[in-house]
């Protein structure tokens, strides 16, 4: 909020008790609880004691089929919004801190902060990012990295059908989609924790089939026929 900034912490500090107390009443109204990830699934147990299944979000992995994948690729990319919470500070850190290539997607309040944060090896996507752009940002880099704890995260996804790893902040909707075969994780959302997981990624560790079968796992067919039996299912019961 800008200049609001210490307004909105104040409000919000009033709002959170009543909101929270509405917001657990009304977990009690639905019938059924579907989440978005194993992370959002534990978080309804947690919070409102109901059981849930997980059907993840659909994505557009389509879009990705007939894009040239085996072009050489080289440095990292990171795609999003530039708000705090999204961590992108601590992959412009490590990356100018390593002196390795990283080109950054994306624009928000937290952009002219992480442009002086940014070293030489550090370029910024100028202007709206289409979806063309960040289909050629993504076939053309070695990783894709992925710092913010999210509920689920689309683009990491997106990542993997375009044939590109991902090194994700172990947390989240990430533990849903990165493993051994399509991604590394780096412990600690610290600029000194992803710096040990850039030194100790290899690109030829992974291959680009088993990236995108992870992909297909997510795509909107998936989607659909889950959501279907889902609803089969709960009408039968």
């Amino acid at each position: 909020f800008g200049f609001f900034n210490p307004l909105a912490k104040v409000s919000l500090k009033i709002l959170v008790g009543p909101l929270r107390k509405w917001d657990l009443k009304a977990s009690k109204r639905p019938d059924f609880f579907i989440a978005n990830s194993s992370h959002i699934q534990k978080m309804i147990k947690k919070y409102y004691s109901r059981e849930s299944v997980v059907i993840h979000p659909p994505v557009d992995i389509s879009r990705f089929k007939n894009l040239p994948l085996d072009k050489p690729r080289n440095g990292f990319v990171t795609i999003g919004r530039q708000t705090p919470y999204k961590r992108t500070d601590i992959i412009v850190q490590a990356c100018t801190k390593l002196n390795l290539p990283l080109t950054v997607l994306g624009g928000g309040p937290e952009h002219k902060h992480l442009q002086k944060l940014a070293g030489d090896s550090i370029s910024f996507f100028e202007g709206y990012a289409s979806d063309h752009d960040v289909e050629q940002a993504l076939i053309k880099a070695a990783a894709f990295i992925f710092a913010s704890n999210e509920d689920f995260g689309i683009l990491p996804v997106e990542a993997m059908a375009a044939g590109t790893p991902v090194i994700a902040f172990k947390a989240g909707g990430a533990l849903d989609y990165v493993n051994p075969k399509t991604g590394i994780f780096f412990e600690e959302q610290t600029t000194e924790s992803l710096e040990k997981a850039l030194i100790n990624f290899r690109s030829e560790s992974f291959k680009q089939s088993d990236l995108i079968d992870q992909a297909n796992n997510f795509s909107k067919d998936t989607f659909k026929n889950k959501i279907t039996e889902y609803k089969e299912k709960i009408c039968v019961e």
